[in-house]
């Protein structure tokens, strides 16, 4: 299978354009207030916290480091060649390791899967700007990539986020600057209905262990100085024969 060339190329031409400044795209918050907060709901659900993670749609890896120093293996995969470019620049002191990967592409799912054995899988924001014919595999990856022992973290735009972000872009001045890009590129974000969550993960074979809402922490901030922050929701997978709490 694999990707459209459209939405490839909307992804590399986005990490092409976007300027290597720490929080210059809109969803590239500190660890702090992502991968972080993140972690501490994971982390009850490890069955096994020396297996490696990989972060599954690292884009310029700003989480990826940040994992890194809480796993004994850290991998950031991506899409975009220019996004895997960016997280090996950024990364001097080299924690984490990085690499091109077109998550719908099952025989290279399976072959980081051997190479890396049974992981933990950390997914920020990738499924719900995924086109349709798309979200099933990359559901289907994160199976693969769990194994047996594995557990994955899905933090993911609501539904609700789309109106959020159709006001911003209609504000008085236009889109604020950072979601300008998002829109210019053709990105769609906040495509996916919250009730298709727990059924494109039960398809793939994995158990929601754990699920909340939690607001996606933004780079932007209103005119009064405020963070931007969007609708989000997060789960805890399994695989659906081993969902036991671990």
């Amino acid at each position: 299978m694999g990707v459209t060339n459209r939405y490839r190329d909307a992804w590399e031409g986005f990490w092409r354009d976007a300027p290597e400044e720490p929080g210059s795209v809109i969803w590239d918050a500190e660890a702090g207030l992502s991968a972080q907060r993140h972690l501490a709901l994971l982390e009850p659900y490890l069955m096994d916290g020396r297996l490696p993670i990989v972060d599954l749609g690292c884009g310029n890896g700003t989480q990826t480091r940040f994992l890194a120093d809480r796993f004994p293996r850290a991998v950031g995969v991506d899409l975009s060649a220019r996004a895997v470019e960016l997280a090996r620049r950024g990364d001097g002191a080299h924690r984490a390791e990085f690499a091109q990967l077109d998550a719908t592409d099952a025989e290279a799912v399976r072959a980081l899967h051997e190479e890396l054995g049974d992981a933990n899988v950390y997914v920020r924001g990738l499924i719900h700007q995924s086109e349709p014919a798309d979200r099933r595999p990359v559901a289907e990856a994160v199976a693969t990539l769990l194994g047996a022992r594995g557990r994955a973290f899905v933090f993911e735009l609501a539904e609700s986020a789309k109106g959020v972000l159709a006001g911003l872009a209609q504000g008085p001045s236009g889109p604020p600057p950072k979601l300008r890009p998002v829109l210019s590129h053709g990105l769609a974000p906040a495509e996916v209905a919250d009730a298709a969550f727990a059924e494109l993960f039960r398809a793939a074979g994995l158990e929601v262990l754990a699920a909340g809402e939690l607001p996606l922490a933004t780079t932007e901030f209103t005119p009064d100085g405020g963070r931007i922050e969007l609708p989000a929701h997060w789960a805890v997978l399994g695989p659906a024969d081993t969902g036991q709490k671990g």
